[in-house]
């Protein structure tokens, strides 16, 4: 421990407790908390220059996510899970922030379920920048104005994201880490429920509501927009039109909640991906994506996925979808348990490579855990 620096420990109380007692104990661990946190800033920048010296990048996002998972496994309370990751999700973030400012981009506006995935993963010392499309978000980082970019990948209820699956098709772009994010969606309106003519959403919240909509609003219209956050706006503008999205996106544009967990599906999730130029370590418990394409003949899909049998690798992800102006032709993404550089899995992909017209590593990254909005 830091010179200077006691025990939790000896911040009890002595004698009988009172209030007042126990109010100078917490100053004094407050105090002892600043000291300790500007302590792990001053070791973060020193590990950092450490890391330049050696020709390293200077922070690495598995190692966020390993330490972050070893703070939560160690956690006694009475703290909740979700309480500490949002404490220590903070404590990185401005400790990152001493390093390297970030640009992260994402599919605006603000509070879309995109932006609140970014806030789950990279905390409020960044510069989020919002974008139109998911098209746009690949496109900051390709083009070296972000440093990370944050789409959706698919979903629980609705399976995957196809505008994301075809930039990956069409662009180099590597997945550095995932947010696996719990999404429940708000009926929002600054009207009445009787008074809703309009409901506005993106396609896959409309979708992932269609039962509750169909039940509780069955004459209203439903209208596509590009993002959640877009919809809010259009109900706070609008007079008799509702939005489906998030109850933060609701704060923002002044709306009334109406109705909270609408989703079909209560279990309903989005995985997000983080897009960037960083390989990310091995941290042990990792996951690693791929895209590849086989010939269009018969056994060749069954000879391609028969590789990862033979080398015992488990598949968390499989989705076929279509090559862009080649009729009858797909691309398949997988995702396998394991890092690239793992032995068993270099040995899978050079016997992939045999059996396939293209194949790309789209990056390894470690698991996490669902985080709720």
């Amino acid at each position: 421990m830091a010179k200077g620096l006691k025990s939790a420990k000896s911040f009890g109380v002595s004698g009988k407790p009172t209030a007042s007692k126990v109010q100078q104990a917490l100053q004094a661990l407050d105090e002892h908390l600043l000291a300790l946190i500007n302590r792990r800033a001053e070791l973060s920048l020193q590990l950092a220059e450490l890391r330049k010296e050696e020709g390293e990048p200077d922070f690495q996002l598995s190692d966020e996510d390993r330490q972050l998972a070893a703070v939560l496994e160690k956690n006694p309370g009475p703290l909740s899970r979700a309480a500490t990751q949002a404490i220590f999700r903070e404590v990185l973030s401005a400790c990152r922030a001493l390093i390297k400012p970030l640009r992260v981009a994402y599919l605006g506006p603000q509070y879309s379920y995109s932006h609140l995935a970014a806030l789950h993963r990279f905390g409020q010392q960044v510069e989020y920048v919002a974008v139109g499309s998911i098209s746009a978000v690949f496109e900051e980082v390709l083009r070296g104005h972000a440093q990370f970019g944050i789409v959706p990948l698919e979903n629980s209820t609705d399976g995957r994201i196809a505008d994301t699956l075809d930039m990956f098709i069409r662009t180099p772009a590597r997945i550095c880490g995932q947010v696996e994010l719990e999404i429940h969606h708000t009926l929002l309106a600054k009207c009445p429920r009787s008074e809703i003519r309009e409901v506005y959403s993106r396609p896959q919240a409309l979708s992932q509501c269609r039962n509750w909509l169909a039940k509780h609003l069955p004459g209203a219209r439903l209208i596509e927009v590009t993002s959640t956050s877009t919809a809010a706006q259009l109900a706070s503008e609008k007079p008799g039109a509702a939005a489906i999205a998030s109850l933060q996106a609701g704060v923002f544009y002044g709306l009334t909640p109406l109705a909270e967990n609408i989703e079909d599906n209560p279990g309903n999730t989005t995985r997000f991906a983080i897009i960037g130029n960083q390989i990310c370590a091995r941290t042990g418990n990792d996951k690693t994506a791929l895209m590849f394409q086989v010939e269009h003949r018969p056994g060749a899909l069954a000879d391609a996925m028969n590789v990862f049998k033979r080398n015992r690798l488990n598949l968390t992800w499989i989705e076929s979808f279509p090559a862009p102006g080649c009729r009858g032709a797909y691309y398949f993404f997988v995702e396998l348990e394991g890092h690239e550089s793992e032995q068993r899995v270099r040995r899978a992909l050079n016997a992939l490579k045999s059996k396939t017209q293209r194949l790309e590593i789209l990056g390894s990254y470690p698991v996490t855990a669902p985080v709720s909005t």
